[in-house]
């Protein structure tokens, strides 16, 4: 133990007598761990923003439709959603074995007119069955969801987003079990949906619909308002994520075989969603950290650099020590030492400059930037391994002097 802090004692001399490229070494390598922090705290914080915002879908969510797209110029287009009451009803009967829940999905062309008394909304309004809320990762902050007689008996009454409650009701009061109009119809509200933040999706145009500006109403309610039985989508929960292009398509079979193959259907699962997400944010992170990397490799380059100067500049004190005894190993363990010095303080540096501009940022943006022990543990690791790296040349060149040479070395 004492030998070994003799040299750390030597080490840091060293390092001091050449202070102002220790600081500048100390200070490349600590920007360049900073750097790869940063980018992999940001490409953490990225994806758990995206994700966060899928999971507002159901992420195993599954939409069967007519596709509308008909390849076969001979085939006579047909009008119509090409799924109706009965295809439901018989798909419930009989499939599906990769699907968990399902529920129609029936939406009208024409803008409906939904008021109060003196209060409107421009709400999407939503034909749907009992187990949409699940399906959709919905959560009702007041009152219920459908029940099953609400969907038998065409019962009017509806659940409404945030924006719809606040527009007809206004932002005081609770809107349960209050009244309000679709067309000529009134409705009771029986349910309230929780807020759903899809603003980074929005930003990229990637949301959609406005999820908080909704109006869920049975969907045998909204066929009665429209007058026909037809449903445009399947909406479907698979039993798994991995098991969500099955459940699309032994949905798309059963609607196949029972309209006798006169329409084409169609499917989206949030697989593929999911899968673009991932390939897009692990490109930028990808990019991001090669980026980040070049500034580690400069700060790595630097180590090289002064420790190289500094066996130049102690060539006759090498020579010395081996004349009066030091060994090849005291020589290189001095050097090495010096340069894990140099490394080990710019990586706690860094960690600690590449924490705090994360937590900073985050406070600043809003963004969850969560710098993980993962990133900080590997980050450190690969500053110190960079130090070693980069001091090995120069202490072996130093460590290889021989002493003669050395000590007439002018």
């Amino acid at each position: 133990m004492h030998f070994y802090l003799d040299r750390l004692t030597l080490a840091l001399y060293a390092l001091r007598d050449n202070r102002l490229r220790t600081v500048l070494s100390i200070l490349g390598i600590s920007l360049g761990i900073a750097a790869v922090m940063a980018v992999g705290t940001i490409s953490k914080g990225g994806n758990y923003l995206v994700f966060s915002e899928l999971e507002t879908f159901g992420l195993n969510s599954v939409w069967v439709y007519r596709d509308r797209q008909d390849k076969d110029p001979h085939r006579k287009v047909r009008e119509g959603t090409g799924i109706d009451n009965d295809d439901y009803q018989a798909i419930v009967s009989h499939c599906c074995k990769a699907v968990n829940r399902m529920s129609p999905f029936v939406r009208g062309r024409e803008k409906l007119i939904i008021q109060t008394v003196n209060q409107y909304s421009n709400a999407d309004v939503k034909g749907v069955g009992k187990d949409f809320t699940l399906i959709n990762n919905d959560t009702l902050i007041k009152g219920r969801s459908f029940r099953l007689k609400d969907i038998t008996s065409n019962r009017a009454v509806a659940i409404l987003g945030p924006t719809a409650v606040t527009d007809l009701f206004g932002e005081t009061g609770s809107p349960i079990g209050k009244e309000f109009r679709i067309g000529l119809r009134k409705l009771l509200v029986i349910g309230v949906l929780k807020a759903k933040s899809r603003d980074f999706l929005a930003s990229i145009g990637s949301s959609g619909e406005d999820a908080n500006n909704r109006i869920l109403i049975p969907y045998t309610f909204y066929q009665k308002i429209l007058g026909n039985k037809a449903i445009n989508q399947i909406r479907a929960e698979a039993i798994s994520l991995d098991k969500a292009e099955s459940a699309a398509r032994q949905l798309i079979v059963m609607l196949r075989r029972g309209n006798d193959k006169h329409f084409e259907y169609g499917y989206e699962t949030m697989t593929s969603y999911i899968k673009t997400t991932d390939n897009i944010l692990n490109g930028v992170s990808i990019i991001g950290i090669v980026a980040a990397s070049i500034s580690l490799l400069v700060g790595g380059m630097g180590i090289m650099n002064i420790m190289s100067t500094s066996v130049l500049e102690r060539t006759r004190e090498i020579g010395l020590r081996k004349a009066v005894g030091a060994r090849y190993s005291d020589i290189m363990l001095q050097f090495l030492m010096e340069a894990t010095i140099i490394s080990t303080l710019g990586g706690l540096i860094g960690l600690i400059l590449g924490s705090g501009s994360s937590i900073l940022l985050a406070k600043l943006t809003g963004f969850p930037l969560i710098p993980s022990l993962t990133s900080i543990m590997i980050a450190f690791v690969v500053s110190v391994g960079m130090g070693i790296v980069s001091g090995y040349w120069p202490a072996k060149r130093a460590a290889s002097l021989h002493p003669v040479e050395a000590l007439r070395y002018e």
